[in-house]
């Protein structure tokens, strides 16, 4: 298991649709930034220097699936817990609890790899081992 970081996030007029609830994308985008967030407070540098120093540029989505528990509106103040539950090879489950104050609004897991550029003359990325450095961190 990993540590728990809380990302807060205040929900705006334009996040939600007419009927004065968020758009199911902005949950989305949300948790894309409490991910990014959750390496942040765990210490882990940013992408940019990351690439130069283990050749990672990033944790591209691979798999998710989430569940919606209840709406949320503009006003409103989220907390997304954010946890690593699993550590594979190349790959990990990143587990997204979104809560306002008591209240479960969505529950997201998703699949997510350590990206590096190809290097055998192809475009594109490919997934690189976890780094153990950077485990460690988050544990």
């Amino acid at each position: 298991m990993s540590k728990e970081i809380i990302h807060t996030v205040q929900v705006e007029f334009g996040d939600c649709d007419p009927a004065r609830i968020v758009w199911f994308p902005n949950f989305f985008r949300w948790i894309d930034a409490a991910s990014r967030n959750f390496f942040v407070q765990c210490g882990v540098p940013l992408w940019h220097e990351l690439e130069k120093t283990h050749g990672v540029h990033g944790t591209p989505l691979v798999d998710t699936k989430a569940s919606f528990k209840n709406t949320a509106s503009y006003g409103d103040l989220l907390n997304i817990h954010t946890s690593v539950t699993e550590w594979r090879n190349k790959s990990f489950v990143q587990r997204y609890r979104v809560m306002r104050g008591d209240t479960p609004i969505m529950e997201c897991e998703e699949v997510r790899i350590f990206a590096a550029w190809r290097n055998d003359g192809v475009p594109g990325i490919r997934a690189v081992p976890v780094p153990v450095d950077i485990r460690a961190m988050c544990e």
